[in-house]
């Protein structure tokens, strides 16, 4: 079991968070994924859960839902489980310790959510160095059958009943392959562009889609993070204090 510091306090105290030490540790993408959950998704899956901020915050979000944790690293599926119980949520939220890209891994869950939220890797294998507790959560595993991208949104394509809806975020400077993967599986894309600042270029895309929809793609008004002094701006602020959210779907 790891071992973690007192819990980190996330959207002004609504949720206690205990992470890893070292690796993969929760922030802004997390925190603009979570916003961004639909508001009347009631069977979530969040893919890439890690020690569960995304998930547990659209369980708080949508007091209806009930959520799904997949994560395959066992350690930090044992903390996702005890988040779970500091946050009050069990009942409503469970842990599937398993690897996303694995053939058959998901049969159990054959359309059975409304909604995939997922933070996947962002960089495929031996395209970027990464420290070794840090891969897991930013490297994408080699997959037959495509990229690994291509892989993550077809077993999210599985999960998800008809017009389910998936919500990512990714690098923006990556929207080309978002748009690849999404190709023949989703419509209705919805793209938000996220910028530091507001003269400076996007650094993340939300995007929002359809499974099996006709629907034309939108890009919607931009999210700009920071003002010029570095502070949040506004509505930024808001969304790390859960008091908005990132209405991607109308």
């Amino acid at each position: 079991m790891i071992d973690c510091p007192a819990p980190d306090m996330l959207f002004g105290g609504l949720l206690r968070l205990s992470q890893p030490p070292k690796g993969h540790r929760a922030g802004t993408d997390g925190v603009l994924l979570a916003a961004a959950t639909p508001a009347d998704a009631v069977r979530i899956a969040d893919f890439g859960a890690s020690s569960g901020l995304v998930g547990l915050r659209a369980a708080q979000i949508n007091p209806q839902a009930r959520v799904t944790l997949f994560e395959q690293d066992a350690e930090i599926a044992a903390l996702a489980r005890a988040n779970i119980a500091t946050n009050d949520l069990d009942g409503r939220v469970e842990v599937a310790q398993r690897d996303i890209l694995e053939p058959g891994t998901l049969t159990t869950w054959r359309e059975a959510f409304d909604c995939v939220l997922s933070n996947p890797p962002f960089h495929e294998a031996g395209r970027t160095r990464m420290p070794t507790a840090k891969s897991a959560a930013y490297v994408m595993k080699p997959q037959g059958g495509g990229s690994g991208l291509q892989v993550w949104l077809r077993r999210a394509t599985s999960v998800l009943a008809p017009k389910g809806r998936l919500v990512l975020i990714h690098r923006a400077d990556e929207i080309g392959a978002v748009l690849e993967a999404l190709k023949g599986r989703f419509g209705g894309i919805r793209l938000i562009f996220v910028h530091p600042r507001q003269d400076e270029p996007a650094i993340r895309v939300l995007a929002g889609a359809t499974k099996a929809s006709r629907a034309p793609l939108s890009i919607l008004p931009p999210l700009v993070l920071h003002e010029s002094d570095g502070c949040f701006t506004p509505f930024a602020e808001g969304l790390n204090r859960g008091k908005a959210n990132l209405p991607l779907f109308e």
